[in-house]
């Protein structure tokens, strides 16, 4: 079925006309996306999506996102940081040459929603990867490591969801202009700050979320293994899989000071 597909002259130039006219037919399109901007569901069927191509130095990746996010682009980038951008959208891409697939790599799905605790609504950050972490110099790639090496930063194990976490300091999450940015943890040797995950483009958050946000001055990060929470259309659900997790001893949690506004 023909895509509502904008692309533009440059990401027609770099990809073909041939490529570009399966595109616009939808012989290689998806449907369904996750816009690679503001990282919600789009339908090139129902709604104006734009072509974005991220090219790098040996690698290219066309990606998503809604025509009011972005528009049709060329987005040139290094190797590594296309490898980062390809974390933000994977299952969103076309692979243009074969041959030179960037492997598949974990994503850290980020979810933000209130959370009721003790008669009290408290900001929340659920973070659930898409694949097993493995420990760093791990070369057998078996076994997920993501809640040990996140208890070993001084996340704390937790079986329900009754009190707010103690704060982990030399953590923090970045807003700014009302938009989520990113969750910085401590520099290596007392040093600057540095992004543990980080948005492809700031995200956007409830009104009601960054209220609570400035009043408590905190944000409560949990986090879970691949497969524990899923993405939860309304806080009620994700209230829920958090609770479950708890109870399944697959959650960790630390209260991170606000950064920004």
């Amino acid at each position: 079925m023909p895509r509502m597909l904008d692309v533009s002259d440059e990401v027609r130039a770099e990809i073909g006309d041939e490529e570009a006219d399966r595109l616009l037919a939808g012989e290689t399109a998806p449907g369904s996306y996750d816009c690679t901007s503001c990282r919600t569901p789009g339908d090139s069927e129902q709604e104006r999506t734009s072509t974005v191509l991220f090219i790098g130095d040996e690698t290219a990746v066309l990606a998503f996102a809604h025509a009011g996010c972005l528009p049709s682009q060329v987005v040139q980038v290094t190797e590594e940081q296309l490898r980062g951008a390809v974390k933000s959208i994977t299952g969103d891409t076309v692979d243009l040459e074969p041959d030179k697939v960037v492997p598949e790599q974990a994503v850290l799905g980020v979810t933000s929603g209130l959370v009721l605790i003790a008669g009290e609504l408290h900001p929340a950050l659920v973070v659930e990867p898409t694949a097993p972490i493995a420990r760093p110099g791990n070369t057998t790639g078996t076994g997920d490591d993501f809640l040990p090496l996140l208890v070993e930063q001084g996340f704390l194990p937790l079986t329900e969801l009754s009190a707010v976490p103690p704060v982990l300091h030399g953590w923090s999450v970045l807003l700014a202009v009302g938009r989520l940015h990113a969750v910085l943890q401590p520099g290596s040797n007392g040093g600057q700050p540095v992004a543990w995950w980080q948005a492809h483009q700031p995200l956007q958050v409830t009104e009601g979320w960054r209220a609570a946000a400035n009043k408590h001055q905190q944000v409560l990060m949990f986090a879970a293994p691949v497969g524990s929470i899923g993405r939860q259309p309304r806080e009620d659900l994700l209230r829920d899989a958090l609770d479950k997790a708890a109870a399944n001893g697959q959650l960790v949690a630390a209260a991170l000071p606000l950064a920004g506004t």
